[in-house]
């Protein structure tokens, strides 16, 4: 039986098995060898190279465009940077990765608009391996669909979510710790939301020995997805295009990670560029010499969550070892000019001052 074969006839089994307490077992262990089947089969598809998809990455950030074709993420990109992607009313127009620039205050964001994604992209058709293959390593994932058809929307994230991409999720809090022999353990935190008799039987496709500790509300799927080992999460943001030819805007489902734009008219462009900053989540921090001023143009640019230490990295590696302490102004400090320590976290606008030997 190949691979195929084996996928389709477990998808089956699964499908008409019915849920409940006799059988979720069954069908926890049935998932589990799917996910480790289709993760086989994605390796023995490979990667993909191709001209135009060896971009590198710049700027502060790398936010990947996703779309199908001819949704206007060439004419996006235009408006949303300083690219000059081909625009055309048909399909399959960019058959490379385009990459721009936005600048948005004093932060240089890398977009890169890629080809048009179709059915099957997770398994490797049309450009699917390449376009996945920047999915999965870019900050933040912007999905573009049409207004008038919002179905495209659970498609995209669908293949993207067979791809092993996990949007707007966070890592399970599941720890492997593999063994030479005695079998499999596992510890479970009360709030989980799988037993351990379900756990071992899904952790027996993927291990022989090893110690699982499991806590957090982690389900089967989390915790298949914690086993395989290949995942990524990576935030994402919806842009809902051609509202200008869409006549019931107001019945278009909205939340805190949906844009309602117009490429064509540039209605909503600025909103949707503050929605990326923000969903980058980057912290801009403005260097201070010391019995200088702060230099309130060129900002350093770094991940939510940064300490002290980050900042020294990014201006040169010697400030880390020659390191006595630092200043701090802004949100981040107690009192203005408070002295810190290197795992001193920082945050967004803060005004620093690195003091060395």
């Amino acid at each position: 039986m190949d691979i195929d074969e084996e996928i389709r006839q477990i998808e089956e089994e699964i499908k008409n098995t019915k849920y409940n307490k006799a059988t979720q077992h069954h069908i926890g262990k049935l998932k589990a060898k799917l996910a480790r089947l289709r993760d086989e089969k994605l390796k023995q598809k490979g990667g993909g190279g191709g001209a135009g998809f060896g971009i590198k990455k710049t700027g502060d950030a790398t936010v990947g465009m996703i779309g199908f074709p001819s949704v206007g993420k060439s004419t996006l990109l235009n408006l949303l940077t300083n690219a000059e992607s081909k625009i055309g009313s048909y399909d399959f127009t960019t058959t490379s990765v385009i990459p721009g620039v936005m600048e948005y205050e004093g932060c240089k964001i890398q977009l890169l608009d890629l080809p048009g994604i179709i059915s099957g992209a997770a398994e490797g058709r049309g450009e699917g391996r390449k376009i996945i293959s920047i999915a999965r390593v870019v900050d933040l994932i912007l999905i573009m669909v049409d207004a008038g058809n919002l179905s495209q929307l659970n498609f995209i994230k669908e293949e993207l979510h067979n791809a092993g991409i996990r949007l707007n999720q966070k890592p399970p809090d599941v720890t492997i710790k593999k063994k030479d022999r005695g079998g499999i353990s596992i510890e479970i935190s009360k709030n989980a939301k799988i037993d351990e008799e379900m756990a071992k039987n899904i952790a027996q496709e993927y291990l022989i020995n090893a110690d699982i500790v499991i806590r957090g509300d982690v389900d089967e799927e989390k915790f298949i997805d914690a086993l395989s080992g290949n995942r990524v999460y990576v935030p994402s943001i919806t842009a809902i295009n051609k509202i200008d030819i869409y006549k019931n805007v107001h019945d278009i489902p909205k939340d805190e990670r949906t844009v309602l734009v117009s490429a064509k008219t540039g209605f909503g462009v600025n909103e949707l560029r503050k929605k990326i900053f923000e969903a980058l989540s980057l912290v801009r921090i403005y260097m201070k010499p010391e019995g200088g001023n702060a230099d309130m143009e060129h900002p350093l640019v770094l991940k939510k969550g940064a300490k002290i230490e980050d900042v020294c990295r990014k201006i040169h590696r010697d400030f880390v070892k020659n390191f006595r302490y630092a200043l701090v102004w802004g949100p981040s400090a107690s009192f203005p000019g408070q002295r810190v320590g290197i795992n001193h976290v920082v945050k967004d606008k803060d005004v620093v001052t690195i003091v060395t030997r």
